[in-house]
């Protein structure tokens, strides 16, 4: 009795002991559940119910030099469906109406909305270039349309459309290779983002910081309450060296011609115009016909895109015997009272080189030289006196074959050719008829019309080039105040005696005088000095590049002068229109007037007579 009492007590133990462990086992575990990891679960619950809009921000104001818009923020209509609010047999109906009503092709809302899930509870944007007359229809028969609803978008507006897309470029989604170069500067999927122009080289400066505005919703995706909004930080505004008005009148004088055009201040670098033709609309790209736009200015067979003034390269023809004088004066090589006698053509080994007049001009001294422009003066010093070395010398010192830094993408440096780059480019020596083609700017040497810019400006500020800018100033765009100015920089400095540049401007002042365009130059309000260039691409064509580059005052001080350069390719039916444009661009800036002002102006002082 006593053995089997013991161990019933003992099996009582055990059991008891079992019971008190699962049962601490369950309440232990009850705790962590409810106590410890409810915490967890709570804040679990929080931020699946936690959502966030993206607050848009802002983007500046892009500006000529006297405040006039050159690119600004309008307000568009955007439409998004929200899924869960469109019953599944209903939807195939909907896309069908909006296809008809928003004239969208119908599998591109198709291929949008099916890559969201059918519950999903935010709304699918189906696009933003609607106008007023969208919504109403969608608003007037709203029955139709379940889950449908609209709201206000910025988006970029032009007001001189093509006239200076070049300088201001133009804006757009940010594509799949420019986010896996961007993700960590705070770029995102359907980031807006400048393409080219000032929108692309100051993006970072224009765009500003979207906001968020958190909410939270209930399990239907109701929203609840808003939790938190963070306010979006605009960009700031941009102010150009551009002036509308010079603008305007380079674009018309230029007119439907393949080329480009350029106006800037020489003693500070500030460029007043920028034109290239041919050129683009950026509005069109946000139309509803966005793509075809695109693609016709894409495949356009004379590239609109393409900024010739900084992004394509040519020879500099006749302009480039301005460096030519320069380095014959300073190295002294020939003389002020010598003089060549140009007989029409130049003799060199076994071959035969004509001059542009087949006549010739008759004993020339540099003076002369350069205002007929005479090849075969230029062949006899550049070979017999000067050299290639110091050719190459002087065309580097100039700023040719180098960029010119200015703030503007996509900038080629063209290429100042030497012996050395010959032999290496194409296995062959130099020979004395490359120096001949170099000497009188053609053969391998290549340079962009802002180049050419600078080299005339070397000239008129006495042997400095400033480099040339396009962004004056960066303001706060919420409050007006400056943020930034962009100060004069010197590019470069050539050492020249102060008589060499006396007499390089004396020249170039002789070329319009009594020269190749005395012709042309015949505005009577300003004294112009400048240079005709006449590139022939091939000599198996009549076609030829043609050039002027002038500046003007030719007795004020340099900070009174503008710098004139125009180009117009040989792709044009030839007219000779470069010196032509430039008499027109220096009359208006010099009478404050526009294209159609200048002419009439011109043609009542009997100075026009090609128009």
């Amino acid at each position: 009795m006593g053995i089997s009492s013991n161990i019933t007590r003992k099996r009582l133990k055990i059991i008891l002991f079992i019971a008190i462990s699962i049962f601490s086992i369950y309440f232990t575990y009850l705790f962590h559940v409810q106590i410890l990891r409810g915490y967890l679960h709570d804040e679990r619950a929080r931020l699946t119910s936690r959502r966030f809009d993206i607050v848009e921000t802002i983007r500046g104001t892009i500006y000529d030099r006297h405040g006039r818009s050159l690119a600004e923020n309008r307000g568009r209509y955007a439409i998004a469906v929200t899924l869960d609010k469109v019953p599944e047999e209903e939807r195939n109906m909907l896309i069908a109406r909006l296809s008809s009503s928003l004239a969208i092709p119908r599998q591109d809302i198709a291929q949008k909305l099916n890559a969201h899930n059918k519950n999903d509870p935010d709304p699918v944007e189906i696009g933003d270039k609607f106008v007023l007359q969208d919504i109403v229809h969608i608003a007037e028969h709203a029955e139709q349309f379940p889950g449908v609803k609209w709201y206000v978008k910025n988006f970029r507006y032009y007001p001189e459309k093509e006239r200076s897309s070049h300088v201001v470029g133009y804006v757009g989604q940010i594509s799949s290779e420019e986010l896996q170069i961007l993700h960590n500067q705070e770029y995102e999927r359907g980031s807006i983002i400048g393409k080219s122009g000032v929108e692309f080289q100051y993006d970072a400066v224009l765009r500003g910081k979207n906001g968020n505005r958190y909410y939270r919703v209930d399990a239907y995706g109701r929203e609840i309450e808003t939790e938190e909004f963070v306010d979006p930080i605009p960009g700031h505004d941009l102010v150009l060296t551009i002036d509308n008005d010079i603008q305007n009148l380079v674009w018309e004088a230029l007119g439907e011609r393949i080329g480009a055009a350029l106006v800037l201040k020489p003693a500070s670098g500030e460029v007043l115009a920028m034109v290239s033709y041919p050129s683009f609309d950026p509005n069109s790209f946000y139309t509803k016909n966005a793509r075809q736009a695109f693609n016709a200015v894409s495949l356009h067979p004379h590239s609109p895109f393409l900024n010739r003034v900084i992004q394509s390269a040519y020879p500099p023809a006749s302009t480039f015997k301005i460096i030519m004088t320069t380095a014959i004066l300073e190295e002294q090589v020939f003389g002020l009272k010598q003089t060549v006698d140009c007989i029409g053509h130049y003799e060199l080994g076994d071959r035969i080189l004509y001059d542009w007049q087949r006549g010739g001009f008759g004993r020339l001294n540099i003076f002369q030289g350069l205002a007929l422009s005479s090849n075969v003066f230029f062949w006899t010093v550049g070979l017999e006196r000067l050299g290639i070395d110091h050719i190459v010398d002087y065309s580097l010192n100039f700023g040719f074959g180098e960029n010119t830094g200015i703030d503007l993408p996509n900038e080629q440096s063209g290429n100042v050719p030497t012996p050395e780059w010959k032999s290496r480019t194409f296995k062959e020596r130099w020979t004395a008829g490359d120096t001949a083609n170099f000497s009188i700017g053609q053969g391998f040497l290549n340079t962009t019309p802002i180049q050419v810019a600078n080299m005339i400006s070397v000239v008129a500020n006495g042997g400095r080039a400033y480099r040339p800018f396009v962004v004056k100033e960066i303001r706060d765009r919420t409050t007006g105040s400056l943020v930034e100015r962009r100060e004069p920089e010197l590019l470069s400095e050539i050492e020249l005696d102060p008589a060499t540049v006396e007499n390089v401007q004396r020249a170039l002042s002789g070329v319009v005088e009594f020269g190749t365009a005395n012709q042309v130059i015949t505005t009577p309000v300003v004294e112009v000095a400048g240079k005709t260039g006449t590139g022939q691409v091939s000599s198996r064509t009549d076609r030829f590049d043609s050039w002027f580059v002038a500046y003007a005052p030719f007795d004020a001080p340099p900070e009174e002068q503008v710098v004139v350069v125009v180009f117009v390719e040989a792709v044009n039916e030839w007219e000779w229109w470069a010196p032509k444009a430039a008499n027109i661009i220096l009359h208006g800036i010099f009478t404050e007037s526009k294209y159609s002002e200048a002419v009439t102006s011109l043609r009542q002082a009997r100075a026009l007579w090609y128009l």
